[in-house]
């Protein structure tokens, strides 16, 4: 796959995965904007409200002026109060108002993805006020791709309306969290040189990965299968894709959800370090 497709095959999934939440919110009761999600602290409102204040950041409109109250106590630090502004803002507004924003910044983010003439490896910036960073634009599209995706699933758990689970940007998702796992496994829970972690997914998107930890201590991963991996676990992709954003607790999951093989107190140090977005 070139740059070019690997750019348009990005904002194809992007497409998919936001307009999917336009249809959920189409027929969508009142009263069920404010269900709670898995997002701590966030409705379904909430969680609407932080995809369109993102887009419209990328297209760089400006932020509200808003004071958040002193009483949320999901938010834990200046990182989750930056985000936490706009959604804040937007508790107020009616269905209507809501569905028509996402409408309307949806048709201008995609003109721009459409009309962009940025490279995949071009440097940009993602705006973020003071947490903004450089990154390449084929990875701020899969950051989009995996945000929009992830908050996609929030909302269908909380309406229970599942679907797209082996979607484009599913697929997109599952690679960038396994980017993650080695570090988690080699550094974060300090899994010994020599190491060989066993990850068996089944459901929707399935795939079987390993983790292995070199005399060196870094991690990599491979495709290939192990045989006496030091821990295994196995679990449905939902279940994988909820503990990795953070979404459950694994002691909170429900009876057979994860399955355990081999050295529990590795494996338990691994879990504690499992979630890569929250």
């Amino acid at each position: 796959m070139t740059d070019n497709q690997a750019v348009q095959s990005l904002t194809d999934a992007w497409t998919q995965s936001i307009e999917s939440i336009t249809e959920l919110l189409a027929a969508l009761p009142g009263d069920s904007w404010n269900r709670p999600t898995e997002c701590p602290g966030w409705s379904v409102r909430d969680v609407v409200s932080h995809v369109i204040a993102v887009e419209s950041e990328l297209l760089g409109d400006p932020r509200p002026i808003h004071s958040l109250p002193s009483d949320l106590r999901h938010i834990k630090d200046e990182v989750s109060r930056y985000l936490e502004l706009p959604v804040d803002k937007r508790r107020c507004h009616t269905a209507p108002e809501m569905t028509s924003e996402l409408e309307y910044v949806i048709i201008r983010r995609s003109r721009a993805l459409r009309n962009a003439t940025t490279a995949a490896e071009d440097v940009v910036r993602f705006p973020a006020g003071p947490y903004s960073f450089d990154l390449p634009y084929q990875r701020l599209l899969q950051m989009r791709v995996l945000d929009v995706w992830v908050h996609e699933q929030d909302l269908r758990r909380a309406l229970r309306l599942p679907g797209n689970l082996d979607s484009a940007a599913a697929q997109v998702t599952r690679d960038l969290l396994l980017l993650g796992l080695p570090k988690i496994i080699a550094k974060q829970a300090g899994a010994p040189a020599g190491s060989v972690i066993v990850f068996d997914v089944t459901g929707p998107l399935e795939f079987l990965r390993t983790v292995r930890v070199d005399e060196n201590g870094r991690g990599a991963i491979d495709g290939q299968i192990s045989l006496g991996p030091d821990v295994q676990f196995t679990l449905d992709w939902e279940t994988f894709l909820r503990l990795a954003c953070g979404r459950v607790r694994p002691e909170a999951l429900p009876a057979g959800a994860l399955r355990v093989d081999g050295d529990d107190e590795l494996a338990a140090r691994i879990l504690a370090h499992f979630a890569q977005t929250h």
